[in-house]
């Protein structure tokens, strides 16, 4: 999300300056904006100005899978044009957008991937799964690896009232956002000897465990991570980043002015507790 406002904000921008203010209606031109799919691009087409461009999401495969039992994996990339063939050929030309919305509706409300109401959907006399009493088998799915989980060590490094944040690379997972020093723990290393190791090699930081915070579980889209937080105390040495883009010497109470990643909003609330009860015993 936090890529797509950095789109969102250069696209208006171009909308701005190249076109007066006005978002165009060339399906072309609007495909060049930043953050513009194919996805996007054909939704707005349609919706917007009525041009003739098939809208394919999740809910789109399925009606389509089904609808002509089609085997092509719908988790698989190169599926992808396929699938866009079939919704252009059946793609109501006068009314693309209200066809594109009604087909995305159906697949949602009807259609579904579990239990659909076949009785209730107007295409169920046309659809070949019904009809050949295979809607189960559809539509087709490869099964993904099991995820891996990656164990990760942070260090929240403290020097007087101040406590040290980084900033990620604007390229790549959670880019532009800040965190705090750390990393993935290595072969049989303890989580307090994986922080410490990541602070020296992030920001050039020699520093001690001062406490554990607590221990966090997040999922991404393709990874999940336990996270183990450790309150440090800063003991020598100048800042030289390799890998975060910036730092910053921050208070407690300036961490709500900075973007996160959600796994660290879950600890700290934590780390707030923490720097409470140290400094009010």
């Amino acid at each position: 999300y936090y890529a797509r406002a950095r789109n969102l904000h250069r696209a208006a921008d171009i909308v701005l300056n190249k076109y007066s203010g006005t978002i165009p209606s060339d399906h072309d031109a609007f495909r060049q904006l930043p953050g513009v799919g194919d996805y996007i691009a054909a939704a707005v087409q349609s919706i917007a100005f009525s041009n003739p461009y098939a809208v394919v999401d999740g809910n789109v495969k399925r009606v389509l899978a089904r609808l002509f039992c089609l085997s092509a994996p719908v988790n698989q990339p190169k599926s992808l044009k396929l699938f866009k063939q079939y919704a252009t050929l059946l793609l109501a030309r006068k009314q693309p957008g209200g066809f594109n919305q009604a087909v995305m509706e159906l697949g949602a409300l009807v259609c579904t991937p579990s239990s659909p109401l076949c009785a209730e959907c107007p295409l169920s006399m046309v659809c070949q799964a019904y009809t050949t009493k295979r809607v189960g088998e559809f539509p087709y799915k490869i099964k993904r690896r099991p995820i891996p989980q990656y164990q990760i060590a942070v260090g929240v490094i403290r020097r007087g009232s101040k406590i040290l944040i980084t900033q990620r690379q604007n390229q790549g997972l959670l880019g532009g956002l800040w965190e705090f020093p750390g990393g993935k723990i290595i072969g049989s290393e303890e989580p307090y000897q994986a922080c410490l190791r990541e602070i020296k090699e992030e920001v050039n930081l020699t520093t001690e465990i001062i406490t554990f915070i607590g221990r966090i579980k997040h999922a991404y889209t393709h990874f999940r991570i336990v996270m183990d937080v450790f309150l440090c105390r800063y003991l020598t040495g100048k800042i030289v980043l390799n890998g975060p883009q910036n730092a910053q010497w921050v208070s407690v109470d300036d961490l709500d002015h900075y973007p996160f990643p959600k796994a660290n909003h879950k600890f700290i609330p934590l780390l707030k507790k923490h720097f409470t009860e140290i400094d009010n015993p």
